[in-house]
């Protein structure tokens, strides 16, 4: 059974269809760009499309709700939530401008209308988000001021920062003075891989202690 289906058995074949494409035109411009290490991308739908798909066992995005992916690299984690997804916005932002045209042409190719793909940097937006979503960005402290003013003002209830982070993150959120609730992925996954890996939650409204 292929890892996606067992693991999100309710994904469409459209879009198991659309995963498997993602991960053929990545690898193709992987050669190109090094949007990830060469050596992960043997590992590349367990390490990288399900790593990212670790945010919706944590959180449903509402239908007509707005995502932010801040530095999102190649599109990780904001083009496999896309294609998850398919009726919620998300806007992909990055600040490197070979990065971004990458993601412009892998949501190009892939037909994924409810992308926008910008280099820019989170601090320069001025659009309001129901929920912003990284892999590995920055630590909490840093990341936070960042996106705090872009969440709309009469959010979701579970609205906030979603991040995806690894190892021992006591000391990053005492450091960063927010409230945060913390996922461990291997309730989910029992892959070796996500032994250390976590979904921080952070609430919109949440202000630093």
């Amino acid at each position: 059974m292929n890892l996606l289906q067992q693991h999100f058995p309710a994904f469409t074949p459209a879009q198991l269809k659309l995963f498997k494409q993602f991960e053929t035109e990545f690898r193709l411009l992987n050669e190109q760009v090094n949007l990830v290490s060469r050596a992960d991308m043997d590992n590349f739908a367990e390490r990288h499309v399900l790593h990212s798909l670790g945010i919706a066992k944590v959180v449903q995005f509402p239908k007509g709700s707005a995502v932010l992916d801040v530095g999102t690299g190649g599109g990780l984690p904001g083009l496999p939530l896309a294609i998850a997804f398919p009726e919620v916005h998300f806007h992909l932002v990055d600040s490197i401008g070979k990065k971004i045209r990458a993601v412009q042409f892998l949501a190009g190719a892939l037909g994924l209308d409810n992308v926008t793909a910008e280099q820019t940097r989170a601090e320069q937006l001025r659009p309001k988000y129901d929920f912003v979503v990284s892999r590995a960005v920055a630590r909490l402290a840093t990341f936070h001021p960042w996106v705090a003013h872009l969440f709309k003002p009469k959010g979701l209830r579970e609205s906030g920062m979603y991040l995806l982070k690894g190892g021992d993150l006591t000391e990053e959120i005492a450091e960063s003075g927010l409230v945060a609730t913390v996922t461990d992925l291997a309730q989910f996954f029992p892959e070796e891989f996500y032994e250390t890996k976590k979904v921080v939650f952070v609430p919109a409204n949440s202000r630093v202690r």
